[in-house]
C-alpha cells in the first residue's frame, strides 16, 4: 500500500508537468474500540511522553507543541518528502513537482504544483513559496537548519534559490522547508514568537481543539492531494513513558515513539498479533551535550576525561534495554553504516572505560584529587548538574550511569529533571551544565558533527540557538572543516574534512556519545494498516519526522 502511494504521488506529478500524536479533551479516546484506538470511525491515537504542551503551532519552532508532538507535519507541507532512512534515494514530489540544482549546487529551481491550495481554499503560489523562504532569510531564529539563503525569486512562475556557496548537504534541508501562506502570515509582526494557534497549512489536517494534554486534528475535505482515511488525529501528551507505555499496551495510543525497558513484555505480548515496533536508525547519535561556555566545562582535558570513564555498554544494556544500537567507537560514529567513513586512527578504536587513563589526563591538565574530590586548576571542587526532562526514563537511567562513571574521577553530580517543554527551552538558551540530547542524521556523519560543533551556528548564552550546537563550543578548525566539507567539489577534499572533524571531536569531546539514534515507534495495526515496516521501509515509523505525513495518507482502516 505505502509503495502505491509513492508511485501514486510520483504519477500525478507527472501528469501536471513535464517531469517529476486525554484527558485535557472531554472527547479525548471517545469512539474507540473498547482499550482501543478508533479506526473504525477514522480516529488515530497519537501519544508521547512529554507532559503538558502550551497552545503553540509555529512550525518553524522546535520547542511549539506541534514540533514536540508531531502535528505541524500534518498540517504544514514540504516542497519535496524525503526518507530519512535512505537520506540519498531521490525524494518524492509533494509541492514541488520538479526541482533542479546546478551542478555545483549554488542555485535551485522549483516547479510547484499548481493544484496546490491552502486549507482555506486559496491558491498555494510561487508568491508563498517566495515568501516563506524570505521568512527564513529574515528571521535567523525560524530557520532551524541554518541555511544560507542568497537570492529568492520568482521567475517564470518558478521559485528560483541562489547560494554563495554549495548546498551539497543542505539538499534534503531545503526541499523538506515547511512552506506557510503569505496572506496569513504578512500580518504577523513577530514570527519569530507567533504561537499561531489558527494554524492555516496546505496539508490535509487542520486544528480542531487544542488543551495542554490533547490536542485534536480533522481532516481537511477540500485536501488538494487527494482524500485521506484517517478523518481525526488525537494527540495526547502523557506525564512520563510509564504512562504512555501503559496507553500503548491497553490500546488507547495506536502510535508513539517511547521507551521501554522490556517492550516485549511491557508492549508485545500484550497483542502479539497486532502490537509492533520499528526502530531503524541513521547516522545521528545520542549523547551527553556539555556547555563549553561554562566553567569548568569550558577545559577540554576535562571533558576528555569524562568520555574515556563513560560506560556506554551499561547505557546501552540498563537504560537502553538494548533497543537503540550501541555506541563503540570514540568518534561517535555508528557503525557498521558508517565505517567508510572512519579515518584510518580511529579504525578498530573503542570506548571501553579507561579511567587510568583519564586520570593522567587531568593530572596533567592541572586538575588534583584531594580526599577523593576532583578540582581543578584554580582549586575549586569539580560539580556538576545534569538536566533532563522528568519521566524520560533512558535518558534518565543513562544520566544516574554518567553520574556513577564520573565519580571514579573525583566528580560530584547531580541529576536535575524538568518538564520537556522548560527543559526544550533551557537547552536552546545554553541554561544547562551537561544534558542527553540527540543530534541530527544525515547521508553522512556531515550533519551529526554540525549540529555539535559548527561556530557558524554558534549563539551566546541566553540566545536561543533552534539550528543546533547547544553546547556552544567553539573551535575555528571545526568551523573550518565544516564548511570545507560542504563545498567540497571532489571526494578525497571531503574525506580529509571528514578525517579532521573525527579527530576534533575525539580531542576536544564537544559531548560524549552513547547510542546510535533510531527513529523508531511502536504502533498497532489492530485499527490501521500500511505501517512502514523493515519490509517495506517507505518511511522512518516516527511521528515526530517530516515523512509522518506520508504515513498517515498511506494508513486504511484494517477492517
Amino acid at each position: 500500500m505505502s509503495v502505491r502511494r509513492r508511485t501514486t504521488l510520483r504519477a500525478v506529478a507527472a501528469a501536471t508537468v513535464a517531469i517529476a500524536l486525554a484527558a485535557g479533551c472531554s472527547n479525548a479516546n471517545s469512539g474507540a474500540g473498547k482499550g482501543g484506538g478508533g479506526g473504525a470511525d477514522g480516529v488515530l491515537t497519537i501519544g508521547k511522553p512529554d507532559g503538558p504542551q502550551t497552545n503553540n503551532s509555529n512550525p518553524f519552532l522546535s520547542t511549539s507543541a506541534g514540533a514536540t508532538l508531531g502535528y505541524r507535519y500534518m498540517i504544514y507541507e514540504p516542497l519535496a518528502m524525503t526518507n530519512m532512512i535512505k537520506p540519498t534515494e531521490k525524494a518524492d514530489p509533494w509541492l514541488a513537482t520538479d526541482w533542479e540544482w546546478q551542478s555545483n549546487f549554488t542555485k535551485v529551481t522549483f516547479t510547484l504544483d499548481e493544484r496546490a491550495k491552502w486549507a482555506d481554499g486559496k491558491d498555494l503560489t510561487a508568491d508563498d513559496v517566495e515568501f516563506t523562504f524570505n521568512l527564513l532569510k529574515k528571521h535567523p531564529a525560524l530557520n532551524g537548519n541554518g541555511i544560507p539563503f542568497d537570492g529568492i525569486a520568482v521567475e517564470g512562475g518558478k521559485v528560483v534559490l541562489t547560494f554563495k556557496e554549495s548546498q551539497f548537504v543542505n539538499q534534503n534541508k531545503i526541499i523538506q522547508t515547511f512552506i506557510v501562506p503569505r496572506h496569513i502570515w504578512e500580518k504577523v509582526d513577530n514570527p519569530e514568537t507567533w504561537p499561531n494557534r489558527t494554524p492555516v497549512g496546505s496539508g490535509p489536517y487542520k486544528l480542531k481543539t487544542f488543551t495542554p494534554q490533547t490536542t485534536t486534528l480533522v481532516a481537511t475535505p477540500t485536501y488538494w492531494n487527494g482524500k485521506t482515511k484517517v478523518k481525526e488525529l488525537r494527540y495526547t501528551a502523557y506525564n512520563d513513558n510509564s504512562a504512555a507505555t501503559t496507553a500503548l499496551a491497553t490500546g488507547k495510543v495506536e502510535w508513539s515513539f517511547v521507551f521501554m525497558p522490556n517492550h516485549k513484555q511491557l508492549f508485545i505480548d500484550k497483542d502479539p498479533k497486532n502490537h509492533k515496533l520499528w526502530f531503524p536508525s541513521g547516522l545521528g547519535i545520542h549523547g551527553l551535550w556539555f556547555n563549553t561556555a561554562r566553567k569548568p566545562l569550558d577545559n577540554p582535558a576535562l571533558r576528555k576525561a569524562m568520555a574515556m570513564v563513560v560506560d556506554r555498554n551499561a547505557i546501552h544494556i540498563q537504560a537502553q534495554a538494548t533497543l537503540y544500537p550501541e555506541i563503540t567507537n570514540p568518534t561517535g560514529i555508528p557503525l557498521p553504516a558508517g565505517e567508510p567513513f572512519l579515518a584510518p586512527e580511529y579504525q578498530g578504536a573503542n570506548t571501553k572505560p579507561d579511567v587510568p587513563g583519564a586520570r593522567k589526563l587531568l593530572a596533567e591538565a592541572g586538575f588534583t584529587l584531594q580526599g577523593g574530590v576532583l578540582k581543578d586548576p584554580s582549586g575549586k571542587p569539580v560539580t556538576l548538574t545534569f538536566t533532563d526532562p522528568a519521566g524520560w526514563n533512558d535518558y534518565i537511567t543513562g544520566l544516574a550511569i554518567i553520574k556513577d562513571s564520573v565519580k571514579q574521577l573525583g566528580i560530584e553530580a547531580k541529576v536535575k529533571t524538568q518538564t520537556a517543554e522548560a527543559w526544550g527551552v533551557d537547552v536552546a538558551n545554553g541554561n544547562f551544565d551537561a544534558t542527553l540530547h540527540w543530534t541530527n542524521s544525515g547521508a553522512t556523519p556531515y550533519d551529526m558533527y554540525q549540529n555539535v560543533m559548527d561556530g557558524a551556528i554558534l549563539q551566546p548564552i541566553g540566545k536561543s540557538s533552534q539550528a543546533g550546537n547547544f553546547g556552544r563550543f567553539k573551535n575555528d578548525e571545526a568551523t573550518t572543516a565544516l564548511k570545507e566539507y560542504a563545498n567540497a567539489k571532489d571526494e578525497p577534499t571531503r574525506t580529509k574534512a571528514m578525517h579532521l572533524l573525527q579527530k576534533i571531536f575525539v580531542e576536544q569531546a564537544p559531548m560524549i556519545p552513547t547510542a546510535a539514534a533510531p527513529i523508531g515507534a511502536e504502533y498497532s495495526t489492530k485499527n490501521w494498516i500500511g505501517w512502514p515496516t523493515e519490509a517495506n521501509p517507505y518511511a522512518p515509523p516516527q511521528h515526530t519526522q517530516p515523512s509522518a505525513l506520508e504515513i498517515v495518507l498511506n494508513l486504511t482502516p484494517a477492517k
